[in-house]
């Protein structure tokens, strides 16, 4: 096996209702709120918010790197990301992803689908979740498949 090259750590109490979070370098503290949508007071951030940020942040990263080992230019390129929150009909949750990337410095639609492409192939977060969510990926508005 791989040697780990960095942990993350974070404690949270309380849960998505009236949680708080923080990480152990205390960068980032939070207080966890239920949504209003979920009939919740809102007020607070939730944990598919998190996944969202988290999510496009590692996602950008990976293209980044895609870019260089394709050598083109992708240093502007912004993510808005999507992270659903969807009943399994049998007691249970699960996610579903959508992450709308926007290559301004690329042009060619083909271009910037396979710069995606393999992108998601190398992201941390599209392997762990692959095969367990549905993520939905469109490069420059088309869809990638």
């Amino acid at each position: 096996m791989a040697k780990v090259l960095y942990t993350a750590e974070a404690h949270v109490a309380g849960g998505r209702a009236h949680g708080h979070a923080r990480t152990s370098d205390g960068a980032l503290e939070v207080d966890l709120r239920t949504p209003v949508e979920m009939g919740g007071e809102g007020g607070g951030t939730n944990p598919e918010q998190l996944f969202a940020v988290g999510y496009a942040a590692c996602f950008e990263s990976a293209l980044a790197g895609a870019a260089r080992r394709g050598h083109v230019e992708a240093g502007d390129a912004t993510i808005d990301a999507k992270v659903g929150l969807l009943p399994t009909g049998t007691g249970g949750f699960t996610l579903v992803v959508d992450l709308d990337v926007t290559l301004p410095s690329i042009t060619d639609p083909d271009q910037a689908v396979e710069l995606v492409r393999v992108a998601h192939s190398i992201c941390p977060y599209s392997n762990a979740t692959r095969g367990n969510i549905d993520v939905n990926l469109t490069a420059n508005g088309k869809p990638v498949d």
